[in-house]
């Protein structure tokens, strides 16, 4: 394409009616033409002047175009001889690639008559291009892509959250301005709110910390993924629950992290004897509220468990998942409290009390840790969100957050009752119901051939979600055939009509009784 041709190609697709200014469809389009090689390398483009009076457009245009053109390294300019277009074309030599991108022929006109450019286009991509751990990461994804409605596990009510509140403090903090608040957030977070925080869970949790220890998070992904960062080597044995919620399982094995399935009885983690003949580098258990089916661990296998990590110098990972929320007695204390050896990390979430989006949650890390773990949280994570844990300051210091939990309580625990009735109502006692004693949801049993993966495919195309208890196993089959329901963000009227819903789901697809063979 000669400097004629191109006045002439750009003033037939120059559209001088169109919303987007002349300016930035000249420069479009000459990217295009220079991209696609109608404008080839070593090309002289026309003066400014004279492109000017062929377009019939302000020369100070042109001046712009050919100066950002220059600026994204499209076309070189030089004083007293002109612009020229840049070679900006890939040396395959250098690449060394195994594979060539295909090449596309789109053999269709354009708008304006023209045909289309042959294009180089990336060669697809799979899970084959993916590392050995991201291929198991992707694979055994757990994520879902609703999280809201019934019966989402693990979803608190945003509905019922007192925004209006949280607005007013947010406003007052922001009027403020204060420009330490706008900043990155070293030291492991927000200092008042670490005072702050460090009183609630020495009253609500009997964790044995001061201000200094707890360090904010963005969650106990974030808090988990730290710890085992800085604790653990690729191939470290790691004890987690079995089953045990899947988000940790991917964090851990995503840090090349082996994971050792230990089960769990009525009493909590019980090892067996191969287990204990091997320690682990660290163990995550969730001792006050199981995750998933939700029994407690007892007080002898606390004690237990925290002389084995003293003789064997295990880590422990306490996830204090939403213990907040029992029903029927008060929270108990914490795995931490007992430990007098400085082998407990304690992890947990706000998100789960207030709302999700939050994205915050702490970690208490032993005394001697403390320093180290502020500085890989920094070095690794970059942290910030002061402006926001200032707010969640305000929010604990006014008394809202353990007022809105007390409320939320009381409110969940009527969705649970609910739950329950519609449960008994339908199966009565048919289908057990495991793990109400305490979260944001319950587990309703299955019998042993029931397929509980097929059982939320056919939920979910009815328009009710649930969780298979078997996607929390790594053993497969799994012992234990259940869902997950979560009751939380469910109001109270739509818990009934819902799960007739999914009642009818599971009589038509887990109830029949399996064809033996002849």
């Amino acid at each position: 394409m000669d400097t004629v041709i191109l006045s002439d190609w750009l003033a037939a697709r120059l559209d001088r009616g169109a919303a987007e200014p002349v300016y930035r469809q000249t420069l479009r389009l000459m990217q295009q033409a220079i991209l696609t090689g109608q404008l080839p390398p070593g090309t002289k483009l026309p003066s400014s002047r004279t492109l000017a009076q062929d377009l019939g457009i302000a020369r100070n245009t042109v001046l712009h175009v050919y100066d950002q053109l220059t600026a994204e390294g499209y076309v070189i300019s030089t004083t007293g001889s002109g612009t020229y277009v840049a070679d900006t074309r890939p040396d395959t030599a250098a690449m060394n690639t195994r594979r060539k991108p295909a090449v596309v022929a789109v053999a269709a006109a354009d708008s304006h008559g023209q045909s289309a450019t042959r294009i180089p286009q990336p060669p697809k991509r799979d899970l084959g291009d993916l590392s050995t751990r991201g291929r198991r990461l992707i694979g055994q994804a757990g994520v879902s892509a609703k999280q809201w409605g019934a019966f989402m596990p693990g979803v608190p009510d945003v509905a019922e959250f007192p925004a209006r509140t949280w607005s007013r403090l947010q406003a007052r903090l922001w009027k403020e301005a204060n420009p330490d608040l706008l900043t990155y957030a070293p030291g492991g977070g927000y200092r008042p709110l670490r005072r702050a925080l460090s009183d609630y869970l020495r009253v609500a949790r009997s964790v044995n910390c001061t201000p200094d220890q707890i360090i904010i998070t963005t969650g106990i992904h974030q808090s988990i993924d730290l710890a085992v960062r800085l604790l653990t080597d690729v191939g470290d044995r790691a004890w987690v629950e079995e089953p045990c919620y899947w988000g940790v399982r991917s964090v851990l094995q995503s840090s090349g992290v082996t994971l050792v399935p230990v089960p769990v009885d009525d009493e909590g983690l019980n090892p067996r004897e191969q287990d204990l003949q091997q320690p682990p580098r660290l163990a995550l258990v969730t001792p006050s509220h199981q995750y998933p089916l939700g029994m407690v661990m007892s007080l002898a296998r606390r004690r237990t468990l925290l002389e084995y990590a003293r003789q064997h110098n295990v880590w422990i990972i306490e996830d204090d998942y939403d213990s907040e929320f029992r029903y029927g007695s008060r929270p108990l204390a914490s795995l931490q409290g007992l430990d007098d050896a400085g082998q407990v990390i304690y992890v947990g979430s706000l998100g789960k009390m207030l709302f999700p989006g939050l994205r915050m949650g702490y970690m208490i890390a032993p005394e001697h840790l403390v320093d180290t773990f502020r500085t890989g949280l920094a070095e690794l994570y970059r942290e910030g969100q002061l402006m926001q844990q200032a707010v969640m300051t305000e929010f604990i210091m006014d008394g809202h957050l353990t007022s809105h939990v007390r409320r939320m309580r009381a409110l969940y625990g009527e969705r649970r009752q609910i739950l329950i009735d519609a449960i008994t109502a339908r199966f009565g006692s048919e289908l057990p119901v495991m793990g109400d004693e305490a979260g944001l949801h319950l587990v309703l049993g299955l019998p042993d051939h029931a397929n509980d993966r097929a059982v939320t495919v056919a939920a979910s195309e009815a328009g009710v979600i649930v969780r298979p208890l078997a996607s929390y196993y790594t053993t497969d089959p799994p012992p234990r055939r259940g869902l997950l329901l979560g009751y939380a963000c469910v109001p109270n009227d739509r818990i009934g009509p819902a799960f007739e819903t999914l009642a009818r789901v599971i009589e038509q697809t887990a109830l029949k009784t399996p064809t033996r063979a002849a």
